[in-house]
């Protein structure tokens, strides 16, 4: 912890470096950042500690997707492109572009590649 004079000593030098005119809107980006930073800091750690908790729609969704097999070849490629434009009008995807991993995934995925490492 510093003490008065070395805080003292700490303004004065940033007065003469920067100016009076500069000097608060640093100290207020400063206290900007260091509050993302913790904010940052706090959210990560909620979420590393938080219980596994997961919707139920999501668990019900990463179920049958962990039950299916993994293809063993991949398909002939005239197969596949016949396919593809089937497939694509016949299903539209009901779920958004993008969603995010959740932890269950995640570690569905640390357990196959570890399991074809060791093949």
């Amino acid at each position: 912890m510093l003490s008065a004079p070395e805080l003292i000593m700490i303004l004065v030098v940033g007065l003469v470096v920067f100016g009076p005119g500069k000097l608060p809107e640093l100290a207020r980006s400063l206290g900007k950042g260091v509050r993302e930073f913790k904010k940052a800091t706090n959210a990560l750690s909620q979420a590393i500690n938080a219980p596994e908790q997961a919707p139920v729609q999501q668990q019900a969704t990463a179920q049958p997707q962990a039950q299916q097999p993994a293809p063993t070849a991949p398909e002939p490629a005239v197969n596949a492109a016949a396919e593809q434009p089937a497939s694509k009008e016949a299903s539209k995807p009901a779920a958004p572009a993008y969603q995010a991993p959740t932890q269950e995934s995640v570690r569905q995925q640390i357990q196959e590649q570890a399991e074809k490492k060791a093949e």
